[in-house]
């Protein structure tokens, strides 16, 4: 069956060409995760060894995924809630969930993009001085003491934070192609350009043999754990952005007779060669840096913040031409974050766009501007990281997995996955059949389910950072929780002038 809509309604923007759905969809999930998590997970999970999960991950579940999302959006023609509303009115719900999911994640990434920003510049003079972890936590940050919620604001913070709003305000006010489409066809070139030519850097540093090798060398017995693979499916799910709305928002503007499964494709194993680039690159800078500190890889390997903003300028102190290190470094950080964040909000404002009927410029403005400004209130101060880390663990695990695993298992019982292969394979270059189907209606629920209830269980009993109960019962399970009571409360509040859409054979 195809889909159409109204006669009566709006056309709906579209990306002008299926290379330039490409690199949005590349720069979406090309984000801050595949720099400063991916080499870590690698390395503490069997290093090669961990290839191959990896590898089955990304065969049976992100790129599977990935097409699943594809066909919801391109065939409904909506944002997250309205595809999954014209999928079945029973299911709107999990379009709001997906978009209130990314109302979390930007308010908190934001921030990070302007420490980035920040780190660029100071990378020129390397303004951290010789203790970059004090000079983070301490001049930086500003940390206060404890986990809280204070208004005491950190210029350095707010200053770059406000200027990342405004950017990323102005980008998407222009529109799917003006915006949207023309800002990725200039930054992944850019951010490939300039990753490259830094991991041909950090291959030269003294060392960088011995950060290789531990980055490389497998450890066979870790296959034999069943948290290799959960680890695994993890990082494929996490990185190439499936299941919280910005892939079903992307395809919605695709014109009809796109190629969905080899975009699926090329998006999927450009988002895993990122990854590898990426490995390749921050374990050579580790193992520089362990050389010169007398140390073990294993001593100073970290992922996170920790790695970006600690261990990088103690790697840039040291290196051969360490400010254009560091400026290739978090100018990557950088590039990769913004178009990971205008997906991210182009999830939200396009179901602003379609729910109220409101234009370009005034939804963007509404989701936009107060999320700058909560961004800036809670980030923006000297309580901002623990807030920060105690979201970002919740809305991932108990957001992002959680959605993934109850929409899955919904579409799976509906018996409707055969009718989005049928769409799919109309106008697709590589069919689906029973294994797709397979994947995503039995393994790939299995999988979601034993992450999300061992996860859910483990933090229970043991909690979450050392933080305070009320500390994670408020940023941490009264977040997720409240964002699946309000996700059911829109989802039961009515659509302005809401076009009638039908099914055709």
């Amino acid at each position: 069956m195809s889909s159409v809509q109204s006669s009566n309604s709006p056309k709906r923007e579209t990306f002008s060409s299926r290379g330039v759905f490409i690199l949005a969809a590349i720069g979406s999930a090309v984000g801050l995760g595949n720099i400063w998590r991916f080499p870590y997970i690698t390395y503490d999970n069997g290093g090669g060894a961990f290839i191959i999960p990896y590898l089955v991950a990304l065969l049976t579940a992100g790129i599977p995924l990935l097409f699943l999302d594809y066909a919801l959006g391109h065939k409904y023609r909506g944002s997250a809630p309205l595809a999954f509303r014209r999928f079945s009115k029973k299911f709107e719900t999990f379009g709001w969930w997906q978009v209130l999911i990314n109302v979390i994640i930007a308010i908190y990434y934001a921030v990070i993009l302007g420490w980035a920003a920040s780190y660029t510049y100071y990378s020129l003079d390397s303004a951290w001085g010789s203790d970059p972890s004090s000079f983070f936590f301490k001049d930086f940050l500003q940390m206060a003491d404890g986990a809280s919620v204070s208004l005491d604001f950190v210029g350095v913070i707010t200053g770059p934070l406000i200027v990342v709003w405004i950017g990323i305000l102005a980008v998407l006010a222009l529109g799917v192609q003006k915006g949207v489409g023309k800002t990725s066809v200039v930054f992944i070139p850019l951010l490939m350009v300039m990753f490259v030519v830094l991991v041909i850097t950090a291959l030269f540093l003294p060392g960088a043999a011995e950060g290789l090798n531990a980055l490389f060398t497998p450890n066979w017995e870790k296959l034999t754990e069943p948290s290799v693979w959960i680890a695994a499916y993890g990082q494929i799910f996490f990185s190439l952005s499936i299941c919280f709305g910005i892939m079903i928002t992307y395809s919605s503007y695709l014109k009809k007779d796109t190629d969905l499964t080899g975009s699926g494709l090329v998006v999927g194993f450009a988002n895993s060669s990122f990854e590898l680039l990426a490995g390749i690159g921050v374990f050579a800078a580790l193992g520089f840096m362990a050389t010169a500190a007398g140390k073990e890889v294993s001593e100073v390997a970290t992922s996170g913040i920790g790695l970006a903003f600690i261990a990088f300028p103690a790697i840039i102190d040291q290196a051969p031409f360490g400010q254009a290190i560091g400026v290739l470094f978090f100018g990557s950080l950088l590039f990769a974050g913004v178009t990971s964040l205008i997906s991210i909000l182009e999830v939200i404002i396009a179901a602003v766009q379609d729910k109220l009927k409101f234009g370009r410029v005034k939804s963007t403005a509404i989701v936009c501007v107060p999320m700058g400004i909560i961004s800036t209130i809670l980030f923006g101060t000297t309580t901002g990281l623990p807030v920060l880390d105690v979201l970002d663990k919740f809305v991932n695990n108990f957001g992002i997995v959680a959605v993934a695993f109850f929409s899955l298992v919904a579409i799976s019982f509906s018996r409707r996955l055969p009718m989005l292969a049928d769409h799919i394979n109309k106008t697709s270059s590589n069919k689906l059949g029973f294994i797709w189907r397979t994947v995503v209606g039995i393994i790939t629920p299995i999988v979601l389910g034993y992450m999300l209830f061992s996860e859910v269980f483990k933090v229970i009993e043991e909690g979450y950072g050392g933080y305070p109960t009320w500390f994670v019962n408020v940023f941490g399970w009264g977040m997720a929780i409240g964002l699946v009571v309000i996700s059911f409360i829109l989802s039961r509040t009515k659509w302005k002038n809401e076009e009638k859409f039908v099914e055709e054979e």
